[in-house]
């Protein structure tokens, strides 16, 4: 069932659709939320309806009031917002006193074409109040102030019959003691009035001061009951006839029920304050807690581990954790726990994703350790509360806690799936550079050898021993070629994926440095090492890959310039690596050099100094050598010669003797495969 108002017309005679830049307007339709939790219901009636037009915008308006505050449940409120961005609208707050007058003044403000508001719950005799004293319900306010907006009335969907609204808590123990004093005081006050001679209108005021002290302390049930209870003291001992409950004279009867009546009244004003203030105190503490976490979500430091670490602190829990489920057939007939999680007894397996402080004994579906509080953050994840039951009162901050909860498993979804596109991107970007490196610089090699060998195998030529041994050298040069750039692809390729696993140890940089320049004419490097270079924590053979990419780049780009490998006889370099001395080797020609702007580039994989096609190799050395000495926890840095050229320095931390010992230390250990 729908009520619509008759669209009336426009200024220029036109329905309330009106027309936008010399055309039909787009539908604009506004729905009035009020964060109940059948807005669901509301707003795909809104998208139906935009479904039927040839498109417009859809705009859900939660208009905020006092009193409505209180009952909000922010998953519920997330859930609508979740569900106007998932249709393509827009989700908007508002606060006000009055919300027809706020949902039909935003209504005007944006050019809504249509307004679909709820049918009020309000029982008969509440809508005929309503028509009474505030010109009748929201929706039938917002139908008459409308104009030429149309809009659609949906009934809403029959409550359920849930418990009735708690009032705010005084706590037991307050209100225990207001029962105490109801029981004592009136006595006490009334051996008070004992020692002199008083009327019976000076008893009724003592007892009522008696009595709104008691509302102060407990509320109003126990004010209720110390009323009474004085009633019958002062009618015994204050109205004659004296020591008889009987009473004599008509006013004195008045007095007595004036007394209980102005006693209860008194008591509700003052309990429904002291109730109030109570709640507002809760509501303070409670903002400031949203307000914090708000912060730290706008800072991004809002980290799941955070949350729960501030919910331990703000709802007094010894522990609290998230836990996820996952389909799966129960073994057994009762829930078990182990290492990949809790079963419950619906069959379902729970997971701890995260955790603070003592989170075991938990399981879904049976009672679980006395005190704890699972919150539901959607169908298949919970936050648990141990060693607290939260009240009703705190239903709503813990709500908020599973909202930002919520936001933060996304957020870890969003890190993973951005990790994996940004790997599967590297690797497309890979593939490329290898196929790219297979179509030219692989096929240099192959044509060499295949040409030789070719000539070879031709029986009509006759060579002579030289020219033989011209071609075999051929041969073996294109293989040595091929098989350093097939490991060089090979190496990036692991660097790549992240799959380099040094195996950490004392290594001495002479060790390393003659293997490294094993096949190079003698001449070509001069080596200058101090004797007594202190070790540094490698891999030898990881460090000798590096040394042999930089060396052999030092040759290919500067020929005959004279090439020198040195280090400090200390080995202490200019700084330290995570905060252990370091050792450095440097490897100096005096070349041509590098621009500064080419630095950066030219630890990129495929990069060619001036990307010069005639250059042998695919442009993989320096990256290959930056991937492994990182992987050792190094750095690969470059410098500029003086007087021209280019020193690359390896900066490794020095060892302390036993291997892995500086992993042990603190830094992370990383096995060899």
């Amino acid at each position: 069932m729908s009520n619509a108002t008759n669209p009336g017309k426009g200024p220029h005679g036109t329905s309330g659709s009106g027309w936008e830049n010399g055309g039909m307007a787009r539908e604009r339709i506004v729905i009035g939320l009020n964060g109940s939790d059948d807005a669901e219901l509301l707003i795909r009636r809104a998208a139906r309806i935009l479904e039927r037009t040839d498109g417009g915008e859809l705009v859900a308006v939660h208009v905020r009031t006092t009193g409505g505050t209180a009952g909000e449940s922010p998953q519920v409120l997330e859930a609508q917002r979740r569900l106007v961005n998932d249709l393509g609208g827009t989700y908007h707050t508002v606060s006000a006193t009055d919300p027809a007058r706020a949902l039909l003044d935003y209504a005007r403000k944006s050019s809504a074409t249509h307004i679909v508001v709820g049918q009020s719950r309000r029982g008969p005799l509440a809508g005929v109040l309503a028509g009474l004293f505030a010109g009748g319900t929201v929706e039938a306010r917002v139908v008459r102030g409308a104009g030429d907006v149309d809009v659609q009335v949906v009934p809403r969907v029959p409550p359920q019959r849930n418990a009735p609204r708690r009032r705010p808590d005084l706590g037991r123990t307050r209100v225990a003691i207001g029962f105490a004093l109801a029981a004592a005081l009136p006595a006490l006050l009334q051996l008070l009035l004992a020692a002199f001679d008083h009327s019976v209108a000076t008893a009724v005021l003592i007892q009522l001061a008696g009595a709104v002290a008691v509302a102060l302390v407990g509320g109003l049930w126990p004010a209720v009951v110390g009323a009474l209870w004085s009633s019958v003291l002062v009618n015994y001992f204050s109205t004659p006839p004296l020591g008889d409950l009987a009473i004599s004279d008509p006013q004195d009867l008045l007095s007595l029920a004036v007394f209980v009546g102005v006693s209860v009244a008194v008591a509700g004003v003052v309990d429904g304050s002291a109730r109030r203030s109570k709640e507002a105190a809760r509501a303070q503490a409670e903002a400031a807690t949203l307000g914090d976490l708000a912060l730290g979500a706008s800072r991004s430091e809002d980290t799941l581990d955070g949350i729960l670490a501030e919910a331990l602190d703000v709802f007094g829990a010894t522990g609290a954790g998230v836990y996820s489920s996952r389909e799966g057939t129960a073994q057994g007939s009762s829930p078990t726990s182990g290492l990949a999680g809790v079963r419950g007894a619906d069959g379902r397996i729970w997971s701890l994703v995260a955790g603070a402080g003592d989170t075991a004994g938990w399981e879904h579906g049976v009672t679980g350790p006395p005190g704890s509080t699972a919150e539901p953050v959607d169908d298949d994840t919970r936050l648990v509360l141990f060693g607290r039951e939260a009240p009703a009162v705190e239903s709503r901050l813990l709500g908020a806690f599973a909202v930002h909860v919520k936001a933060q498993l996304e957020r870890r979804q969003l890190a993973v799936s951005r990790r994996e596109v940004l790997r599967l991107a590297e690797g497309n970007s890979m593939r490329t550079a290898i196929l790219r490196a297979v179509s030219h610089d692989l096929r240099t090699p192959l044509a060499g050898i295949k040409l030789a060998a070719g000539g070879l195998l031709q029986r009509t030529v006759t060579y002579t021993p030289a020219e033989e041994r011209e071609l075999l050298e051929t041969i073996d040069e294109c293989t040595d070629r091929l098989d350093q750039l097939v490991g060089n692809l090979l190496d990036m390729s692991r660097i790549t994926a992240d799959s380099v696993r040094p195996l950490l140890g004392p290594v001495r940089w002479s060790e390393v440095v003659a293997p490294a320049l094993r096949g190079l004419p003698d001449g070509t490097v001069r080596v200058e090492l101090p004797a007594n270079m202190p070790t540094v924590e490698a891999d030898p053979v990881l460090l000798d890959r590096v040394i042999a990419n930089i060396v052999e780049n030092a040759v290919k780009y500067a020929p005959g310039s004279g090439i020198t490998i040195t280090g400090a006889s200390d080995g202490m370099g200019a700084a330290t690596l995570d905060g252990y001395p370091s050792g450095e080797l440097r490897i100096i020609d005096h070349g041509a050099g590098v621009p500064a702007g080419k630095v950066l580039e030219m630890f990129q994989p495929f990069q060619r100094l001036h990307d010069r096609p005639q250059a042998t190799g695919v442009g993989l050395g320096l990256a290959v050598a930056d991937g492994f000495v990182r992987a050792m926890g190094g750095t690969l840095t470059a410098q500029e010669t003086p007087g021209g050229g280019l020193t690359m320095v390896i900066r490794l931390a020095l060892s302390t003797g036993s291997p892995g010992a500086r992993h042990a230390a603190g830094q992370p250990r990383q096995e060899a495969t």
